[in-house]
């Protein structure tokens, strides 16, 4: 829950650009946090049950997703803001899927 209260608080930070704090950018800040969070626990609790592509998939669209959001709200255009939430998604799923498939048997048993 920490985490999305991080997030929401970001995103309030880069809508408002330095501005007064509204209750406008309040309410965009704790609807943000309570989303981040929900989907969190949600990508938490189904991704370990995936093969190790697809669990690197979902964690690298969850980052790619929630940072192309986060960078949108700075006012930057849709095209720059695809092209960065693309590039946070890949390298979380290279960084991922080394990780994971490093970490499993020839069978993709997870080895503890």
């Amino acid at each position: 829950m920490g985490m999305g209260l991080v997030y929401g608080y970001w995103v309030a930070a880069n809508n408002r650009a330095g501005g007064p704090i509204t209750g406008w950018n309040l309410l965009l800040g704790f609807v943000s946090a309570f989303a981040f969070a929900v989907l969190w626990l949600g990508v938490h609790a189904v991704a370990p049950r995936l093969r190790r592509e697809l669990h690197a998939g979902l964690w690298a669209v969850f980052a790619g997703c929630a940072f192309g959001f986060m960078y949108s709200e700075t006012g930057a255009s849709v095209l720059r803001s695809t092209g960065w939430a693309l590039a946070v998604a890949a390298s979380t799923f290279a960084a991922l899927f080394f990780r994971f498939y490093t970490r499993e048997d020839a069978d993709g048993n997870r080895i503890r």
